[in-house]
């Protein structure tokens, strides 16, 4: 029961993402984070198959991190997507991943963007996008209130009626989720809207 959704707002991009490991009935932990920080202005928010999110995700992360110390520069937001479509479809017919993205960053000279890529690797550029079964009421609530050139406050507060809405209409909804954002200044945990804190149980 994942939920990942994202928007582009005016100078900056906002990723949120639940934060349950579920395995068949069983929730492992409340505090898991899918939303990867690639580089200073770059997030990846991942879902799927737990054991291919978090290999497919540190396995991008480390390469666009190496292409930056072989050339000196940092992949474009738009070069890291295509990157990350390449590979995807590259294990397509070998070994496929079972993962489902949203990538955000921020460039000086074309600003914030948002890419949906999913897990047979069709990517397209989008201003608003989700994954999961969240994404049946998140992205109809984007729908109704997203409009282009968004403040910041205007998007936090569409992402908590976006949680809101999760969290009262989906039957097993996920209670905790993280909200990241990237804009000129870099990329960045933003708040984390929490309604399950995860207990320390005393060892005997």
């Amino acid at each position: 029961m994942e939920c990942v959704f994202g928007l582009v707002g005016d100078g900056f991009a906002i990723l949120a993402a639940d934060t349950s490991a579920v395995h068949s009935i069983l929730v492992h932990k409340s505090n898991e984070d899918k939303i990867m920080i690639l580089d200073s202005h770059k997030l990846v928010a991942a879902s799927g198959e737990p054991g291919d999110r978090v290999q497919f995700t540190e396995f991008i992360q480390k390469n666009v991190a190496l292409y930056q110390f072989r050339n000196g520069i940092p992949l474009t937001t738009t070069a890291a997507a295509n990157f990350t479509r390449g590979e995807l479809a590259s294990a397509l017919r070998k070994n496929p991943y079972s993962v489902n993205i949203l990538l955000a960053g921020y460039d000086k000279e074309t600003g914030p963007s948002l890419y949906y890529i999913d897990y047979i690797a069709t990517m397209h550029k989008v201003d608003k996008g989700a994954f999961g079964y969240g994404s049946y009421f998140s992205l109809s609530m984007m729908d109704r209130h997203y409009h282009s050139g968004m403040t910041v406050e205007e998007a936090i507060d569409l992402v908590d009626k976006c949680i809101v809405e999760i969290r009262s209409r989906l039957v097993v909804a996920p209670p905790n989720f993280v909200i990241k954002i990237v804009d000129k200044d870099g990329a960045r945990e933003y708040a984390w809207r929490e309604s399950v804190m995860d207990v320390q149980v005393a060892s005997a």
